[in-house]
This record gives C-alpha cells, sequence and structure tokens, in this order.
C-alpha cells in the first residue's frame, strides 16, 4: 500500500509551482472572461436599439455603460490570462481557459439572456471539462527562459515567421474579400479573423509576460526593442480582434459564438506554440497523444453544446440557428442558420 501511495505521488511531481499558478490564473481569467460576453452582449442589444447595431458596422455601443461594464470585466479577465501565459505554457493555459469559459458563457446565458442550454448540450460542457483535465493533468512543463532575447529567436526561426506570414495572409484575405460579403451571414469569417491574429497575440503576450516576470525579479527586460515589438504586436492583435469579436457577438447568438472562438482560437495557439516554444519537445509520445485525446473530448463536447444550442427538450430536429435579432426585428424565432437560404416562397 505504501507502494502504492508513493507511486502516486510520483505522478503527480510534473506539475510544477509555476505551472499551479498558470492554472490557477487561468480558472480566474475564464470565470470574468465568460461573464462579460453576457454583459457585454446585453450592451450590444441595449445600443442596437437605439442605433447602428456595431454587426453592420456601427460604434453606438461605446455610449452604453452596460458595455463598457463588460469590457472592464474582460480587462480583468485578460489581465488574469496574461499573467497565466508568463507562468505555464499555452498548450495547458489555453484549452484550460476555453473550459471554464464555454461552461459560464453557456450557464450565464441561459440564465440571463434566455438562450435556453439543452440537456445534450450539459453533456458537451461535462466533455469540456473531462478533456480539459486531461490537458491540466498532462501539461509539458514551462520552458526555462532567462532573456527575452530568447524568445525574439525563437520568433524569428525560419518555421514561425512562416506561419506567421500565412496568418496575415489568411487575415487579410478575410477582412477584405470575405467580410463586406460574407459577415452578416456566415459566423465563421469574423471568428476566423479572431482566431488566426489571437494565435499571434498569445505568442506575443506570452513573451511579453515573461519580459515582465523577469524585470520584476530583477532582470530587467524593458531595455530591449524586442520588449516592445512584442508590446506592440499584442495592442495591434487585441484592437483588432476586440473589433471582429463585437461584431460576431452583435450579430450572432453568444452561446454559439463562444465555442466556436475558442475552439478555433485554442487550435491555432497551440499549432503556434508547438512551432514557437517547440512545447512537444519536451514530451513523451504518451503525453503528447494523451493532451490531443483531451483536446478532441473538448471538441466533441464543444460540438454537442454548438449543435444543441437551439434544440428545446423534446424536439431535436429543430435546426440550428445562429443569429440573434428576434426583438430587434420582430421575428418570431432566434436568428438565421449558419448559412442563409433563399426563401422567396409563396
Amino acid at each position: 500500500m505504501a507502494m502504492e501511495s508513493g507511486s502516486w505521488k510520483e505522478s503527480y511531481k510534473g506539475m510544477s509551482a509555476d505551472n499551479i499558478k498558470g492554472l490557477v490564473l487561468a480558472l480566474s481569467s475564464s470565470v470574468f472572461i465568460g461573464a462579460s460576453f453576457i454583459v457585454k452582449k446585453k450592451g450590444l442589444k441595449k445600443a442596437g436599439a437605439s442605433g447602428i447595431r456595431a454587426g453592420s458596422g456601427g460604434y453606438t455601443y461605446l455610449y452604453e455603460p452596460l458595455w463598457w461594464v463588460g469590457m472592464i470585466t474582460m480587462i480583468v479577465g485578460e489581465i488574469a490570462n496574461f499573467a497565466a501565459y508568463a507562468f505555464a505554457p499555452a498548450i495547458l493555459v489555453t484549452p484550460l481557459g476555453l473550459n471554464i469559459l464555454l461552461v459560464c458563457s453557456a450557464a450565464l446565458a441561459h440564465i440571463i439572456l434566455r438562450e435556453k442550454l439543452h440537456i445534450f448540450g450539459i453533456l458537451g460542457c461535462v466533455l469540456c471539462v473531462v478533456g480539459s483535465t486531461t490537458i491540466v493533468l498532462h501539461a509539458p512543463q514551462e520552458r526555462e527562459i532567462e532573456s527575452v532575447k530568447e524568445v525574439w529567436d525563437l520568433a524569428t526561426e525560419p518555421a514561425f515567421l512562416f506561419y506567421a506570414a500565412l496568418v496575415i495572409a489568411a487575415v487579410f484575405i478575410l477582412i477584405f474579400h470575405f467580410i463586406p460579403d460574407y459577415g452578416q451571414t456566415h459566423i465563421m469569417v469574423s471568428i476566423g479573423v479572431c482566431s488566426l491574429v489571437g494565435s499571434l497575440s498569445v505568442m506575443s503576450v506570452k513573451a511579453l509576460g515573461i519580459a515582465l516576470k523577469l524585470t520584476l525579479s530583477g532582470t530587467n527586460q524593458l531595455i530591449y526593442p524586442q520588449t516592445w515589438v512584442f508590446a506592440f504586436v499584442v495592442i495591434t492583435c487585441v484592437l483588432t480582434q476586440m473589433n471582429y469579436l463585437n461584431k460576431a457577438l452583435d450579430t450572432f447568438n453568444t452561446a454559439v459564438v463562444s465555442p466556436i472562438y475558442y475552439v478555433m482560437f485554442t487550435s491555432l495557439t497551440i499549432l503556434a506554440s508547438v512551432i514557437m516554444f517547440k512545447d512537444w519537445d519536451r514530451q513523451s509520445p504518451t503525453q503528447i497523444v494523451t493532451e490531443m485525446c483531451g483536446f478532441m473530448t473538448i471538441l466533441s463536447g464543444t460540438f454537442l453544446l454548438h449543435k444543441t444550442k437551439d434544440m428545446a427538450d423534446g424536439s431535436p430536429s429543430l435546426p440550428v440557428r445562429l443569429s440573434k435579432h428576434t426583438e430587434e426585428d420582430g421575428f418570431g424565432t432566434e436568428g438565421i442558420p449558419l448559412r442563409r437560404q433563399d426563401s422567396s416562397r409563396a
């Protein structure tokens, strides 16, 4: 029995103090951000009733106090998220944030916005919890970095530069070619921009977080120009994400925007982290496969949450609808389907 207890303790020594700090910060971040989605949505609806909607290019929400409450809540969550990336690898922080945020957003949308959650949606939330727990227990150790210059060297390696170039090209194509025509009817367009830009912002946030952590511990990193380059990238990416996330939230259902956005965001962030920080180089094949199984479990839960969002109990054939203009437009049902259908019937 003593030997069994000893082996149990050995299996949990892999989680360092820094990983635990990152875990706690990621959990608190997700609670704040999940709540902010709901408050901002309420503010967007209120502002849209008296002016041009954000989804149509309007900015009247900037004069709505409720939207600013949601924004401040999100900023608090993002600060905690920022700190989490300084202590733990992105492959731990991002999926964990996805889990709690999905659960918070779905639950609060059900209670406050009255966006009904089907029983299979609840099962989806449970699967998200199981998948995130699996990833947490098998997350890699944080890479030891002693200077922001080391992060810069990682960011300027050919593999990551190629990835960054692909992301920037894809974002410009989406913004200038697809959003003008499909932004109001295809949820993946705006969310695609947010997710692609988000993967670069996380890498820069992590670099900036490491620089500030080292500075506070006595090794000044603010003297290096690389620190300020990373800060500029963070600001640019965050502003872009905020703009297109507001458009998606105002046009489509909150409990659908959240899971699709964070699944895409998490997938691309893990890919970027694996390329830049080489997280998987410090893990065994078994750990990598287990992490991917955990991530696939999260995807399964998100799929259930998405597909059953607008199902009433006992009505599984009801189609999934994403847009939410019920009260403003006077329609009897919420929203429009994923792709707008021709409805010129007699």
